[in-house]
């Protein structure tokens, strides 16, 4: 008996679920690290507030879209809690010109670019072209989250050390990639499925030059530049942000951190 396009989506969608929800726990070594420490150090926010942004994108797409949009809405769910859990630990240690920083920065992007969007779109757009209009936005929004591996990629090949570019971070964060690529494929769903063929392509090129660089020799590098190729998560994150987390992903995802 043949299986339809939708069961096979669905199969796909609940792999993309569990592992963007272990991609969403990556970071958790880092946030004990800065529990233990009281400090969060040289470790920044950006990439837990795009993660938190991006969720936020696509829980209200889904919820536009309605169609076969529980599996976005389930995963970018658990992916605003654990981000707005990450955050708090954060805001709790961080000194405060790291604090200030973060809390304007939550400001600027979650609530008044967020309010923005979801205000302009509502009053603005009707339909079908208001599902268009939020579409776009998280296609745009993830591909550029998408693009942040490259500065850790740019690192690898300069230093020619992937000490801070774990081989299994970047295996799995391909497998997600892979798996709402084919989601996104099968529901005709293309905000879905585009963004996550340049994170499968990053992916891909990260695990090259793991392979490549592996047994060179490692350099004294800045112990957070890690944290460039931990949170990138995309389920629809993204798009999105290692040894506790170099990327950082939203299920169609997925950016890290170092306070600038």
């Amino acid at each position: 008996m043949a299986i339809n396009h939708e069961t096979w989506a669905f199969v796909f969608g609940l792999l993309g679920n569990v592992i963007s929800f272990m991609v969403f726990l990556a970071p958790l070594p880092t946030f004990y690290q800065i529990y233990k420490k009281k400090s969060t150090e040289e470790f920044q926010s950006l990439p837990y507030v795009v993660a938190l942004f991006s969720s936020m994108l696509w829980i209200y797409y889904a919820l536009v879209k309605k169609d076969a949009s529980l599996l976005l809405i389930t995963i970018n769910s658990f992916g605003c809690v654990i981000e707005t859990i990450y955050l708090a630990i954060f805001l709790i240690y961080a000194p405060s010109k790291t604090r200030l920083w973060t809390i304007k920065l939550l400001l600027m992007l979650n609530v008044f670019g967020f309010g923005a969007m979801l205000l302009s779109t509502l009053y603005l757009t009707t339909g079908s072209k208001r599902l268009t209009v939020i579409g776009w936005i998280c296609l745009v929004f993830n591909i550029s989250v998408f693009a942040a591996p490259l500065c850790i990629i740019k690192r690898v090949i300069k230093t020619k050390s992937v000490e801070f570019m774990p081989f299994s971070l970047s295996f799995f964060l391909t497998i997600n990639a892979v798996m709402w690529f084919f989601y996104g494929l099968l529901l005709k769903d293309y905000y879905v499925a585009l963004p996550n063929t340049l994170g499968f392509l990053f992916s891909i090129i990260q695990m090259v030059l793991y392979l490549i660089y592996r047994n060179a020799k490692t350099p004294d590098l800045p112990m957070k530049l890690q944290e460039l190729n931990s949170h990138t998560i995309d389920v629809g994150k993204l798009s999105r942000m290692e040894p506790s987390e170099p990327n950082h992903l939203t299920k169609n995802g997925t950016l890290t951190e170092r306070e600038i």
